[in-house]
């Protein structure tokens, strides 16, 4: 999937004489970028047919073992936190069979030797262009040592090989540092920003936006729908994305999913009529859609319910009451790119929020044969590939963000259709701190939805400053997810005054090079800064979970920062050295509150010669 422009490829064939079989080692060298990708090609060359039980897109052998197994870990509402583990002798492993690469295990993993941190140690990171079941295995030997690799999950897989087909895996993207883990970080975000992304929306800023979830959930009106978006506009948002409960008869989870008819009882009109009193405010607007699933109360599921993945004669499990559609049926996909192309084509809507929330039960297909039953979760991933491929292409001016109740679907395979990702469903801000850590690793910051949430926290009921929770949400692409009219015009200046500053920073995270500075071992702060792409311009972001008593100032020592550059504080009009502020630092001040922040806009106004443009 990643470009080939700025790459060349070497394709190691190996056969097999006596089975006639050919197997294609690909390898994707991408010297500007410091990164390799691995694939695997199977032809069956022979008269028999013959199935693939396991296979690997990438192996890597070492002959040493002392190193630490570090990976992203988590839960719904708890994704990617990172973890960390010495190797064994024996195999240690990551992995998911849940149809999606999963909110438990992001297709990531990374060899480490014991002493990496941010900027120190050796590296060897894999991950996976891939969007469902896979597994990553580091196993010791005997001998001490170590192989790597990463592939297809082998639970419920396998791949039957008639006379002349092949069969080609997933790429897995390798990277190597021998300077930390910020040095892989760096790599992988560059690699990712210009050669994974659509090219579009690789170097587009993105839209502020406000998304209805959290601030009405199912009870809207068309009224309080315009209100809304007139206030988010007046507030300085860009975008209006109305989430769940726009289609069908859908007033909760139990029904509709599946009928992606407008609910124009409920809309007051037609979607096109609320979209353009929408945008006479100033603003865009945007749509959920969850095409992958389907409710039992529907007028799909009622057509058709041999599309449902279940095994034939076995009750069929429900989960959010829905079912998951089998998308190895090509009928399936031709109804989704119907269903989802009609209301794009006929509304004018330039953002698409799309949803997964279930994950596989009872996996099985009524439309593939017994023979290829294991077959199914790959088919079901190439079938959302393709009906991705016809609409992002078909409607290439639409910003695509992928969800899977949040972060169940993080990965470079949704990246290369979907330049945006909702990385978590909790919206807490002391919650998103090790989610967006943990993300940070290995996603590029344009590519990560962060949202301002409302007060007492929606998953949490935790109450943290708006200056905080702005904080947090300027990791990455900053949106809002609540309701105005619960909030007094106090806190909506202040939520404004937010967005303007994200205005003016906007470049800087979007674009420019990420530097964690805490968090890594310390839970209990958190420290980041972006250095803008022309490196004019430094933001500077700190976070304290919980304040402790008897404790005095801190100091907060930047990375990266041109010595003898001279560097004005935006707020404080102060100038600093770069020297001064990669080994003094800046003073944080005394932390009085729980969740309490600190940001730094910091301009450059000399070039190396000292000579200061204080204009």
């Amino acid at each position: 999937m990643l470009s080939d422009e700025d790459s060349e490829t070497l394709e190691i064939v190996l056969r097999d004489a006596l089975k006639q079989v050919e197997v294609v080692l690909i390898f994707g060298v991408f010297e500007k970028y410091n990164a390799i990708t691995q694939s695997v090609l199977v032809r069956n060359c022979s008269q028999d047919v013959f199935h693939i039980e396991k296979i690997c897109s990438a192996s890597m052998d070492l002959l040493f073992s002392d190193m630490d197994l570090l990976q992203l870990s988590g839960a719904w509402g708890r994704e990617c936190h990172i973890k960390r583990r010495h190797l064994e002798q024996g195999k240690q492993a990551v992995g998911s069979t849940r149809g999606a690469s999963s909110h438990g295990q992001n297709p990531f993993a990374a060899l480490v030797s014991p002493n990496t941190t941010e900027d120190y140690g050796e590296v060897y990171a894999m991950n996976f262009v891939y969007s469902g079941n896979f597994l990553a295995e580091a196993e010791v030997d005997m001998h001490g040592n170590s192989r790597f690799q990463m592939g297809i999950h082998p639970f419920e897989f396998e791949w039957r090989m008639n006379l002349g087909e092949e069969f080609q895996t997933p790429e897995v993207v390798l990277v190597y540092s021998g300077n930390g883990l910020g040095q892989m970080s760096h790599t992988f975000h560059r690699l990712y920003r210009d050669c994974l992304m659509p090219g579009r929306f690789g170097n587009m800023e993105r839209p502020i936006l406000l998304n209805s979830w959290e601030a009405s959930y199912f009870q809207f009106t068309r009224n309080s729908l315009i209100s809304l978006t007139k206030q988010a506009a007046e507030a300085g948002a860009e975008l209006f994305v109305l989430d769940d409960g726009w289609f069908g008869k859908r007033d909760d989870t139990t029904t509709s999913v599946g009928d992606w008819i407008p609910y124009e009882e409920k809309l007051g009109g037609t979607l096109e009529s609320l979209i353009n009193d929408i945008q006479k405010q100033g603003i865009t607007f945007g749509l959920w859609f969850e095409p992958e699933m389907v409710s039992p109360d529907s007028k799909l599921y009622r057509e058709h319910p041999e599309w449902v993945i279940q095994v034939k004669g076995r009750r069929i499990e429900k989960s959010r009451d829905e079912y998951v559609l089998d998308l190895a049926n090509p009928a399936v996909c031709d109804y989704l790119i119907r269903a989802v192309g009609k209301i794009l084509e006929e509304n004018p809507i330039s953002y698409v929020k799309w949803d997964m929330n279930r994950n596989f039960t009872n996996t099985g297909s009524l439309f593939l044969p017994p023979e290829q039953q294991k077959e199914l979760p790959h088919r079901y991933m190439l079938g959302l590939y393709h009906v991705l491929d016809c609409l992002t292409e078909r409607f290439s001016n639409v910003l695509f963000e992928g969800c899977a109740g949040g972060g169940g679907r993080c990965d470079p395979g949704m990246l290369y259709y979907m330049p945006q990702i909702w990385i978590s469903d909790d919206t807490d801000a002391m919650e998103r701190l090790p989610i967006q850590y943990g993300t940070s690793l290995v996603y590029p910051s344009i590519g990560m939805g962060c949202h301002i949430s409302d007060i007492p926290n929606h998953q949490t009921e935790r109450r943290i400053s708006i200056e905080t929770r702005a904080a947090v949400a300027m990791w990455g692409n900053m949106g809002l997810e609540l309701d105005f009219e619960k909030i007094n015009s106090e806190d909506r200046q202040q939520i404004k005054k937010e967005i303007d500053f994200y205005k003016k920073v906007r470049t800087i995270v979007q674009f420019g090079d990420l530097y964690r500075l805490k968090g890594l071992e310390n839970g209990n702060e958190y420290a980041w800064m972006y250095i803008s792409k022309d490196r004019k311009n430094i933001l500077l972001t700190y976070v304290q979970v919980m304040s402790h008593p008897n404790t005095v100032s801190k100091r907060l020592r930047l990375k990266n920062v041109e010595k003898n550059v001279l560097y004005r504080e935006t707020v404080s009009g102060r100038i600093y050295q770069g020297c001064e502020l990669t080994e003094i630092g800046v003073a944080i001040g005394r932390i009085k509150r729980d969740g309490e922040s600190r940001q730094w806009l910091f301009e450059k106004i000399s070039d190396n010669t000292g000579e200061a443009d204080v204009k």
